[in-house]
């Protein structure tokens, strides 16, 4: 029998993600990929020292990066430096990057929340009530604060803040994509409550606006999470393009659908081992 592809699985299982069980879903995946790769799972600290003996790496729910920005850093940096193979590709430009893509998106004139980092640009975004202000580097909701525009006139972190109006959306819906195939979306009807989620049956208009930004993101390979909320007058804007180890919520999906991301996950990782 020749020899399989090895794959070394980078994820916290026991991350204590609020709303999602980051553990389960990954013990869920790598049983099924190991009908196809030989596999090995590791803490994304460990990643580093362990990543050349496998064919490829592959970082799935690994928590955010905020919490071990200097040693993903030290990871990326020897992953890239020794040609390591890591899924998905280091190259993204949507939250692997940080978010400051929101603010070229905006400059762009695309379905983005409007995003500024300057206090010159705070007139450029539409009055609200109050003013979403998150890290550059954010992730999971961490840092996020909601203050007025009077407040705004007092912050002190700009350069390290993004600045958005508070939107009051109908509800928020996720779109996932292996590769630029979309798999199923997912929505959450109260808004209050994002990690209660439900099927979400997207139209041609909802997934020309998903696909349109997975296009711009030219990832040749990986999963992708477009996160979107309805606006009042009915259209979607983009909340964040996830592309580092987006939670995929694979337990709200009915089984065929659950399988058939596993085998398009399969086919896109043999892809991309070529």
């Amino acid at each position: 029998m020749p020899d399989r592809p090895s794959l070394l699985y980078v994820t916290d299982l026991a991350y204590p993600a609020r709303g999602r069980r980051y553990g389960d879903e990954d013990v869920f995946l790598t049983s099924r990929l190991r009908e196809w790769f030989d596999l090995a799972l590791c803490h994304p600290l460990d990643a580093r020292a362990l990543m050349g003996r496998f064919d490829a790496v592959v970082v799935r729910n690994s928590g955010p990066v905020l919490h071990y920005r200097e040693e993903y850093a030290r990871f990326r940096d020897r992953a890239l430096a020794d040609g390591v193979r890591v899924y998905n590709p280091l190259t993204g430009r949507g939250d692997m990057a940080g978010k400051g893509y929101l603010l070229d998106l905006t400059e762009a004139g695309r379905p983005v929340i409007p995003t500024v980092d300057r206090p010159q640009d705070l007139d450029r975004l539409p009055a609200a009530d109050r003013y979403a202000v998150k890290p550059r580097e954010g992730a999971d909701s961490i840092g996020l604060r909601f203050l007025t525009r009077e407040e705004l006139d007092g912050l002190d972190a700009w350069g390290e803040v993004l600045v958005q109006p508070r939107i009051d959306f109908r509800y928020e819906v996720s779109f996932y994509f292996v590769d630029d195939a979309f798999q199923y979306a997912l929505h959450a009807p109260d808004p209050a409550r994002r990690w209660v989620l439900e099927p979400y049956e997207p139209n041609a208009a909802d997934l020309a606006f998903a696909r349109s930004f997975v296009d711009w993101n030219t990832l040749a390979h990986g999963i992708q999470r477009v996160d979107a909320c309805r606006a009042p007058d009915g259209s979607l804007l983009l909340v964040e393009l996830e592309d580092l180890n987006p939670y995929l919520s694979l337990d709200l999906v009915a089984e065929e659908v659950r399988e058939g991301f596993v085998e398009a996950l399969a086919d896109s990782l043999h892809r991309f081992l070529g």
